[in-house]
């Protein structure tokens, strides 16, 4: 699990559009958590949004292409590898034309771009995980090309194979990657487009490739590359997995799974793509239905304490993993009554903290990742004891999350009495193996 990340500050890239041949300005902005990454078309009227989802792609050939209504964004997919790569989720991006500039044909200075903007983390803003749990798989055009998702615990794991036959002037190639930002960098962001020869006039008759270049794009001959040269010498299926990524940042999700790809385009990563995000709103509808309430059962569930430790009667609201209510409903009953006081019962301010810590735990715990783990707490800052809380009582306990990273999370939390506060408090906790 990870936190959301935008950038710090504005930062922008010119360039030419492989297509249209049309010089663009691309502009990437901080964006609010959960903005996702948002188009913004400031050459036509009223600046329309268009979102970089799964939702919003439309089949223009060749490329990644998006539209929302009448506005469209093609050529997205170097630009949201890019993103994929660096882990930024949510941004602004302005851009003064429908294709995003095609710069060298790779997603290396859309990497640079990204950097000068500064990626930075949104805290408290938790990006969602796809687990995969069982296999899922896409073909493309006439079954030849194939692509599948299969479970895998430990991030994302790649392979591409490239094969374009014994006619081709260059033979099969297959690059794998585990997932880091490190390795996009270093081994996939620098791969550029391609074409081959033999395709590169059929492709300007319909009207494509017009920004295209020997600079920006390598044209594949029978000896190689045409006036270029090669970054690696596996480069065609380096960028093919490039554009996968690109692609696959259209889920939503950060994907834990190992992904097989062969011979697919952007028809078949589509497809996948639109398998997974459907997975992803199941999955968020199922735990937004489970979170509007819990009851004492699946408290225990969730949490290792019992009688006469569990003060955590009712859970009625949880938003997502930064926000939970609950009640702890105060009765004569309770053990700690007998010595604090015999003839004036008075809840010990340590147990509210407690209680609040408990429902932090709910919070925190609800995660996937987290499931089998410990909020174990590490320390507690800015108490406060405001009001005093006795039998007959009802507490409402409010948290929420200031801070959640793989392996800390911190929380504020405050219990009320009929709209008045009892007591508040820092929670700082260690997440830790059960």
């Amino acid at each position: 699990m990870r936190n959301r990340r935008t950038v710090r500050t504005a930062a922008e890239v010119r360039g030419v559009g492989l297509h249209t041949g049309a010089a663009t300005l691309l502009r990437v902005l901080p964006a609010p958590p959960n903005g996702g990454v948002a188009f913004v078309r400031t050459d036509l009227h009223g600046r329309p949004r268009v979102p970089a989802d799964i939702d919003h792609v439309v089949d223009r050939g060749r490329r990644t292409a998006l539209a929302e209504g009448t506005a469209e964004v093609h050529t997205i997919e170097h630009f949201l590898a890019a993103c994929h790569g660096l882990g930024v989720d949510d941004l602004v991006v302005e851009i003064d034309g429908v294709e995003v500039p095609g710069m060298d044909g790779s997603a290396l200075p859309f990497v640079e771009m990204l950097r000068r903007a500064g990626p930075v983390e949104q805290e408290g803003t938790p990006r969602r995980e796809l687990v995969l749990r069982e296999t899922v798989g896409a073909l493309e055009g006439s079954g030849d090309a194939a692509l599948s998702a299969i479970p895998f615990d430990r991030g994302l794991s790649l392979s591409y194979t490239l094969d374009y036959g014994p006619a081709a002037p260059f033979p099969p190639q297959h690059v794998a990657l585990t997932l880091t930002e490190d390795a996009f960098v270093r081994e996939i962001a620098p791969a550029r487009t391609f074409v081959l020869e033999s395709e590169a006039e059929a492709l300007r008759e319909r009207g494509l490739g017009k920004g295209a270049t020997h600079e920006n794009t390598l044209v594949v001959g029978a000896a190689g590359p045409v006036k270029n040269r090669l970054r690696f010498p596996d480069e065609y299926a380096r960028h093919k997995m490039l554009d996968l990524l690109g692609d696959l940042f259209l889920v939503g999700a950060d994907l834990r799974a190992r992904v097989l790809a062969v011979r697919t385009g952007h028809a078949g990563n589509a497809m996948l793509a639109r398998d997974l995000a459907a997975r992803v709103r199941k999955e968020a509808d199922a735990e937004a239905g489970r979170a509007r309430r819990l009851e004492i059962g699946e408290i225990a569930r969730i949490l290792p304490h019992r009688y006469p430790f569990l003060l955590v009667d009712r859970v009625t609201e949880i938003d997502g993993f930064r926000r939970a209510v609950g009640i702890k409903n105060v009765t004569i009953n309770e053990p700690f009554f007998q010595g604090h006081w015999p003839g004036t019962p008075v809840m010990p301010g340590v147990l509210l903290v407690e209680a609040m810590a408990q429902l932090s735990g709910v919070l925190l715990l609800r995660k996937l990742e987290n499931t089998g783990r410990l909020a174990v707490l590490l320390s507690i800052d800015r108490v406060k004891l405001r009001r005093t809380v006795v039998p007959g009582d009802q507490v409402r306990l409010e948290v929420e999350t200031l801070k959640l990273k793989s392996r800390t999370g911190r929380v504020l939390g405050r219990a009320t009495v009929e709209g008045d506060v009892a007591a508040e408090a820092r929670i700082n906790f260690m997440l830790v193996d059960g």
